[in-house]
C-alpha cells in the first residue's frame, strides 16, 4: 500500500492510500467466494465456477465493490498500526478510484483538552428553607388524594368527578364515542379539546347538550387539524369529594398510618428538606460543571461535533416513531426545514460532547475509576429497588456487557460530579496533570442535554410536589380519569 499523510492538525490527520494489485488480491478472493455463492452460471454447479469464469460474467469492477465492505476497513486498521494512529472516533472515508482502490480517511484523533486551574473555580449550594406554606400545600394535597368520590345533587363545577357519554363528529366522521367516560373539568384543562371542561360546568345530572368546538392546528392527528367537532354531550353522574378534617385520626389512616398529625407534618417537612437538598446538590453540580465546561480550552476534530449531531438526530427519531410520528410530520409542525433543525440542536450537540469530553477528563486527570465489585453492587442495588418479581430476567438483562458498560459509565459520572463539588467547594484541591499524553483511560457517558435545574433565586425552595411527597405517604387508589 502506499500512504501519504495529506494534512496533519493536533485534532485529526487526513491520510491518502493507494492499494496495489498484491493488497487486494486477499479482499478479490474473498469478494469472488461471496458472489460465487449467489451466481448462477451454466455449466457449473452452485459456488464452484472459477474466479476467472465469474469476473468475466460479472465484471472485475462488480468484485471489487463487493470487496470495498470489508477491504477499506480492514487495509485502514492496518495502516493506523503501522503508522501508530491512534483514532478517537470512525474515520470519514472517501472512495478516490477503483482502478486500482484508493481513497482518503479523515481520521479523528483523541481531543486535547485543557481544564484550567480548577482550583480557582469557587461556588456555594443554594441554602434550603421548607415554608409553612410548602408543607401545608402537601397536607392538603394528601387531604384531597385521601377523600371519596360522593354524589352530589348540583350542577357541575370545576374539580368535579364528572361520568359522561361523549360523542364528536368532524367533517360528519365520528371521531369520539365514549360511553360512561370519568372526566374531571378544570380550567387549565386541554382534554379531549380546548374549551371542553367550560361547557361541561353549570350541567345537572341527565342533562344533555350539543357545542362545537375548533380542533387545533397543531393536533396530533394532522388530518383534523384547524376542523370544527361537534359534540354530544350527557352527564350520567356528578361526585365531589368529601375532604376528611387534617387531624390525627386522618394521619392515622394515611399509608402505615403516623401517630398524630405533628407526626405526618414533621414527616412531611423532612420530605421537603430532603427534597430541597437534593435539587440544591443537583444545582451545584450543574453550575459546577458549566463553570468547569466554560474555563476549559478543548480542541477536538468537527468529525466528532457532527457524529453528536448525528446521534442526537437518531434519538429525536428513536422517540418519534415511539410516538408514531415520522421526522417530515415532525419538521412540518415545526415549520422548519431539516438543515434549519440541524442549525437550531448544533449548539446543544456541541455542549453535550464538550461536556462529555471535560468530564473524561477530569476523571482521567483525578485518577477516578470504577471497579468491577462497584458494578455487581450497582446491579445488585437497581434489582433490589425495583421490587420486580422478575428479578431473574432483570439480572439477566444487567448482565450483558453493553448495560454494565452504562452503569459503569453511570458510576463514574457520579464520582466525578462528586469530586468536582468537593473542589469547588473548597474541600480539596485539584490533582496536577501528571502526563502530557492526551490520551485517557476511563471513559464517561455525557449528560443529558437538558438537566432539571431550580429556580435561580438565593434560596433554593423545596419543591416537592404531592405526586413525590405522597407517593410515600399515600395509600388511595387511582382515580379512573380519562
Amino acid at each position: 500500500m502506499n500512504v501519504t499523510r495529506e494534512s496533519d492538525s493536533p485534532t485529526e490527520v487526513t491520510l491518502s492510500i493507494l492499494m496495489d494489485s498484491v493488497d487486494e488480491e486477499p479482499y478479490l478472493n474473498r469478494s469472488y467466494r461471496r458472489v460465487v455463492s449467489r451466481l448462477q452460471i451454466p455449466g457449473f454447479r452452485p459456488g464452484k465456477a472459477p474466479r476467472s469464469i465469474v469476473e468475466s460474467h460479472v465484471g472485475r469492477t462488480a468484485l471489487v465493490q463487493e470487496a470495498l465492505e470489508f477491504m477499506i476497513p480492514e487495509s485502514l486498521d492496518k495502516v493506523l498500526k503501522e503508522q501508530d494512529i491512534k483514532a478517537f472516533a470512525e474515520p470519514e472515508l472517501e472512495i478516490v478510484d477503483l482502478e486500482p482502490v484508493s481513497y482518503k480517511a479523515v481520521v479523528p484523533l483523541e481531543p486535547e483538552v485543557d481544564l484550567g486551574e480548577i482550583d480557582s473555580i469557587h461556588l456555594e449550594r443554594d441554602p434550603v428553607e421548607v415554608s409553612e406554606e410548602q408543607v401545608d400545600h402537601v397536607l392538603q394535597d394528601l387531604r384531597f388524594e385521601a377523600a371519596p368520590w360522593e354524589p352530589v345533587e348540583r350542577p357541575v363545577a370545576f374539580g368535579d368527578l364528572v361520568t359522561l357519554n361523549v360523542k364528536g363528529t368532524i367533517s360528519g366522521e365520528q371521531a369520539i364515542d365514549d360511553q360512561g367516560v370519568d372526566f374531571i373539568p378544570q380550567q387549565d384543562n386541554q382534554m379531549p379539546l380546548p374549551g371542553f371542561s367550560v361547557y361541561l360546568e353549570g350541567m345537572k345530572d341527565g342533562q344533555e347538550k350539543e357545542f362545537a368546538l375548533t380542533v387545533p392546528e397543531d393536533y396530533p392527528q394532522e388530518i383534523y387539524a384547524g376542523k370544527e367537532c361537534r359534540f354530544q354531550v350527557e352527564v350520567l353522574a356528578i361526585k365531589e369529594k368529601q375532604l376528611p378534617e387534617l387531624d390525627d385520626e386522618f394521619a392515622k389512616g394515611v399509608r402505615e398510618g403516623y401517630e398524630s398529625l405533628a407526626a405526618l407534618t414533621e414527616y412531611v417537612r423532612q420530605r421537603l428538606t430532603e427534597e430541597g437538598e437534593s435539587s440544591a446538590q443537583r444545582q451545584l453540580e450543574q453550575n459546577s460543571l458549566e463553570a468547569l465546561r466554560n474555563q476549559a480550552t478543548i480542541q477536538a476534530s468537527q468529525i466528532i461535533y457532527q457524529r453528536e449531531l448525528e446521534s442526537m438526530r437518531e434519538d429525536r427519531e428513536r422517540a418519534l416513531r415511539n410516538q408514531r410520528m415520522d421526522m417530515d410530520t415532525y419538521l412540518g409542525y415545526l415549520g422548519q426545514t431539516e438543515d434549519e433543525w440541524r442549525d437550531m440542536i448544533r449548539p446543544e450537540a456541541e455542549q453535550r460532547l464538550n461536556t462529555f469530553l471535560v468530564i473524561r477528563k477530569l476523571a482521567d486527570q483525578e485518577g477516578l475509576e470504577v471497579q468491577p465489585g462497584e458494578v455487581e453492587e450497582e446491579i445488585d442495588r437497581l434489582i433490589s429497588a425495583s421490587g420486580s418479581e422478575s428479578q431473574s430476567s432483570m439480572r439477566m438483562a444487567l448482565d450483558t456487557e453493553n448495560a454494565k458498560d452504562s452503569i459503569r459509565s453511570s458510576l463514574l459520572n457520579r464520582k466525578v460530579m462528586a469530586r468536582l463539588v468537593e473542589i469547588v467547594e473548597g474541600n480539596g484541591s485539584a490533582e496536577s496533570q501528571t502526563s502530557d499524553s492526551p490520551e485517557s483511560t476511563v471513559t464517561a457517558e455525557a449528560p443529558e442535554a437538558n438537566q432539571e435545574s431550580p429556580d435561580d433565586t438565593g434560596v433554593n425552595e423545596a419543591e416537592g410536589s404531592a405526586e413525590e411527597i405522597s407517593a410515600d405517604v399515600s395509600s388511595t387508589e387511582d382515580e379512573a380519569v380519562n
